[in-house]
């Protein structure tokens, strides 16, 4: 493992975005960096369906998901 340099407005986005994400802060990196991995070696996809794909390949059922009417 080892340390990243960023600029403080972007750790400071980084830390927002863990606390609504339910993620430490290295693990909201992580995504970030995992999810722009992934839309660079796949840019006709987009954001949502390489989640998703993500998530299929985890295992999760996404037939047993469903959005709870507000």
């Amino acid at each position: 493992m080892g340390i990243v340099n960023i600029d403080d407005e972007l750790h400071d986005q980084l830390r927002r975005a863990s606390k609504v994400s339910c993620r430490s802060i290295n693990a909201q990196a992580a995504f970030w960096i995992r999810v722009g991995m992934l839309c660079e070696l796949n840019p006709d996809s987009t954001f949502p369906e390489i989640v998703a794909r993500a998530l299929r390949q985890a295992g999760v059922d996404a037939d047993r998901l469903e959005l709870a009417d507000t």
